[in-house]
C-alpha cells in the first residue's frame, strides 16, 4: 500500500521528491526494496505532524507535502491542487482539500470532518458535527439541517492532504494543542487557534478512500487491478476513484 502511495504521489508535477518518513525498520526496508528513500524517526512522537516535522529538518525543501500512507489512490493531481496556492502566495503558511459531501449520512457522521472556509478561501473551522448548520425553510432538527446544506451544495468534508511552508511546519510542530483541538482531535484546529491560515482547495472530483478496515483494503485492490487492466500498463494519473467512504 505504501508503495501506491509513493508511486502516485511521485507523479505529481510538482513533487521533487518523495520519502517515507517512519519509526518501523520494517517500512524502511520494505521502501528501500521496491527504490524508495525512507526516513527513520523517533518512536515518541504524539503526532504525524511531530514525525513529520523531525523528517523535514533532515532534508532540504522549502515546501512540503504530507499525504497520508492509507491512500493507496490519492490523485497526482489534487496534490499539484494543494501545492499551487503556496507558489502563488509566498505568505500563505499551510493548505488542503476539501471535496463535496453527498449524502446526509456523511454530513452527520463524526468520522467525516467539515470544513468551512470565508471569502478567500481559508478555512474558519473543521468539526466532526455537521456545520454549516442550516436553518433554511425553517430546520428544526439537525437531519433536516444537515440535508437542507447538502442540497445547497454548502457542506464539504476535509481530505486530510496537507502543504506546509517549511517554517510554518517547524512552527506548527512547536506550537502548544489548542482547547478545540483537544475536544474535536482534529489537530489543524492548532494552527487556526495560533492565527495560521489554511488554504482550503475545493477538489471537482471524489478523493479516493482511505484504507481503514480489510473491507476497503479488498475494495481498493479491486480497483487497482480493474484500472490496471484498462490502462494496460499505461500510467493511473488522473484515474477516477471509487467513493470514498471517508477523510
Amino acid at each position: 500500500m505504501i508503495q501506491h502511495v509513493y508511486e502516485r504521489v511521485s507523479r505529481a508535477r510538482s513533487i521533487d521528491r518523495v520519502f517515507v518518513a517512519t519509526d518501523d525498520e520494517r517500512i524502511v526496508r520494505a521502501v528501500r526494496a521496491f527504490g524508495g528513500e525512507a526516513l527513520l524517526t523517533a518512536a515518541s512522537h504524539r503526532s504525524g505532524t511531530d514525525r513529520l516535522a523531525e523528517a523535514v529538518a533532515l532534508i532540504d525543501a522549502d515546501i512540503v507535502v504530507n499525504p497520508q500512507g492509507d491512500e493507496p489512490l490519492i490523485n497526482p493531481d489534487a496534490v499539484d491542487s494543494a501545492v499551487e496556492p503556496l507558489h502563488r502566495d509566498a505568505a500563505l503558511p499551510m493548505a488542503t482539500l476539501s471535496a463535496a459531501i453527498r449524502d446526509v449520512a456523511e454530513m452527520l457522521s463524526p468520522d467525516v470532518v467539515k470544513v468551512v472556509v470565508d471569502a478567500a478561501g481559508d478555512a474558519l473551522y473543521f468539526s466532526r458535527s455537521p456545520i454549516p448548520y442550516s436553518r433554511e425553510d425553517g430546520a428544526s432538527d439537525r437531519r433536516k439541517a444537515a440535508a437542507i446544506a447538502v442540497s445547497r451544495g454548502l457542506a464539504r468534508k476535509h481530505v486530510g492532504l496537507y502543504v506546509y511552508r517549511r517554517a510554518a511546519l517547524l512552527r506548527f510542530a512547536s506550537l502548544p494543542p489548542s482547547p478545540a483541538e483537544e475536544a474535536e482531535r482534529l489537530e489543524q484546529l492548532r494552527a487556526l487557534h495560533h492565527g495560521l491560515r489554511i488554504r482550503v482547495v475545493p477538489l471537482d472530483s471524489e478523493p479516493g478512500p482511505s484504507v481503514d478496515t480489510p473491507e476497503d483494503l479488498e475494495r481498493v485492490r479491486s480497483f487497482i487491478e480493474a484500472a490496471s487492466g484498462r490502462l494496460d500498463g499505461r500510467s493511473m494519473k488522473g484515474e477516477p476513484c471509487p467513493p470514498s467512504t471517508s477523510s
